[in-house]
């Protein structure tokens, strides 16, 4: 079972013995840009290369500022905060996710609430947002409250999963009738773009993730992507101990945060953006390769919404049931092809348990279903 879903996965990867579910590929100029960052001795957070790679992520995601950060959680923490977050706030956002987008929501302690995914998308859905909302929502003032709780409901975290972007007109736009922020999780959807739009450019505020099995990587490293380049500049000075300039004086006018990325990781990062745009190319040729083989299997691959171009992060494909997706991930990885599942639903974890949620209908579902194949990038 399963043996030609093995042997086409090890075909594409030159039949190692062992083909990784995410691998990095340094290709470019990293040894030669980290080389330099040494010899510099500025390997900390002040260095051309920080600069140099904000300025690269600007330009390829058309924002007005960005500001690299330690990790992707950590930026996503920042961004929670700067649209006013507080304790015993609650945060909208999906039971399908990387625990990272309820940690973060944690960090500020506020309580998440996990709303149903799209099963197209397999992202927040706007429409289970409004059915919530609709229900539990009262505004009250300039704020909305759960009618449920009695906890004001101050923002919503929609997750681009697997680089597949989320239907952020709608859920902005059901979010702007309760004047709820909107923070966009991009974490793993650098170069997938909504109707023409770089995700995380798109809400007031967006992240990306530069883990060692992202699209690209700095190793560990995270970026906060703004509209307003003065809200941007603001974040720069809070990740930066919120440390006011002078040559000598250690002078900060508020509560700061030490979330800079390292002039060593971004100069990793400025080799990785100048292969970027070949990444993506070799991705989708990837996908296409593996929708067309998973046709003949009679096993359903995993393709962009009709409104997202996806970067196809991590690919995937939907089994039959959870009986055929343990089977699936047992062959594959006895056989030297690593899979996985997707995640564990949040509102299953032990510290959410409590959290409110809906139905969930379609999150249960693709729970039961879905597993990643290989998906490096093929040079």
């Amino acid at each position: 079972m399963f043996d030609a879903t093995i042997d086409y996965i090890k075909e594409l990867y030159g039949n190692p013995a062992f083909v990784g579910l995410h691998e990095p590929r340094f290709a470019g100029n990293e040894k030669q840009y980290v080389a330099d960052c040494i010899d510099s001795t500025f390997v900390s957070s002040v260095g051309k290369y920080v600069d140099r790679f904000e300025q690269m992520v600007e330009e390829f995601t058309g924002c007005a500022k960005v500001v690299a950060c330690v990790n992707g959680t950590n930026s996503l923490h920042l961004a929670l905060t700067l649209v006013g977050v507080e304790q015993d706030d609650e945060v909208l956002t999906q039971a399908l996710t990387f625990i990272a987008t309820a940690n973060a929501i944690s960090y500020c302690v506020a309580i998440p609430i996990f709303l149903d995914v799209d099963k197209d998308t397999m992202g927040l859905s706007p429409d289970a947002v409004r059915a919530f909302l609709e229900k539990n929502g009262e505004k009250r003032g300039e704020f909305t409250y759960n009618k449920t709780t009695g906890r004001r409901i101050k923002a919503c975290v929609p997750m681009h999963t697997f680089g597949h972007a989320v239907r952020m007109d709608e859920l902005i736009d059901v979010c702007a009738e309760y004047n709820i922020s909107v923070v966009e999780d991009a974490a793993e959807s650098l170069g997938s773009y909504y109707k023409g739009k770089h995700t995380g450019t798109i809400a007031e505020i967006g992240i990306l993730s530069f883990n060692g099995n992202k699209t690209i990587t700095t190793g560990g490293g995270g970026m906060l992507l703004f509209k307003d380049k003065a809200l941007g500049m603001h974040a720069k000075h809070l990740t930066t101990q919120a440390k006011l300039p002078h040559r000598w004086e250690f002078a900060h006018d508020e509560i700061g945060y030490n979330y800079r990325m390292p002039n060593l990781n971004a100069a990793l990062g400025c080799a990785q953006m100048e292969q970027l745009p070949l990444f993506l190319e070799k991705k989708k040729e990837l996908a296409q390769l593996y929708r067309l083989f998973f046709e003949k299997q009679n096993i359903q691959f995993v393709t962009a919404p009709e409104h997202s171009d996806s970067n196809y992060w991590l690919n995937a494909v939907i089994l039959n049931d959870i009986k055929e997706r343990d089977a699936f991930l047992a062959v594959t990885n006895d056989n030297g092809v690593m899979t996985r599942p997707i995640w564990r639903l949040m509102n299953r974890l032990p510290m959410f348990t409590r959290c409110q949620t809906d139905d969930l209908v379609n999150s249960i579902w693709l729970e039961e279903r879905v597993v990643n194949i290989p998906s490096s990038v093929r040079l």
